[in-house]
């Protein structure tokens, strides 16, 4: 079994900050890239920023600036920092990782968490 558990949302006023985490466990031979995707009411998933087992980062047009996505690889950790939040970045944020259960295993695949609520108040 794989873990990825989100934590640290919750409500804040525009121009505010909050940090997100997630925390992969279990079976985890190794990990690629971890990140973030977030998805707000009516809308489609999409993808907010990755980061790569080497530290290479990416991030969606709309919060470069303003997210910073960081990554304690050895505790399997992805965190993601937000500042200046908008009223439009309220959504709610899934934590994935992609990565190989076994060092056997024939590919990667992508593991998701339950999500966590960000909601930005104006």
């Amino acid at each position: 079994q794989v873990q990825l558990v989100e934590s640290g949302g919750g409500l804040v006023q525009a121009g505010g900050s909050l940090r997100l985490s997630c925390a992969a466990s279990g079976s985890i031979f190794s990990i690629t890239a971890m990140g973030w995707y977030r998805q707000a009411p009516g809308k489609q998933r999409e993808l907010v920023a990755t980061i790569t087992s080497g530290g290479s980062t990416n991030y969606v047009d709309s919060v470069k600036g303003r997210f910073t996505i960081s990554r304690d690889t050895p505790e399997s950790t992805v965190y993601l920092q937000m500042n200046s939040l908008k009223p439009e970045d309220t959504a709610v944020y899934y934590c994935y990782a992609n990565l190989k259960r076994y060092s056997y295993s024939p590919s990667w695949m992508n593991y998701w968490g339950k999500g966590t609520l960000v909601t930005v108040s104006s």
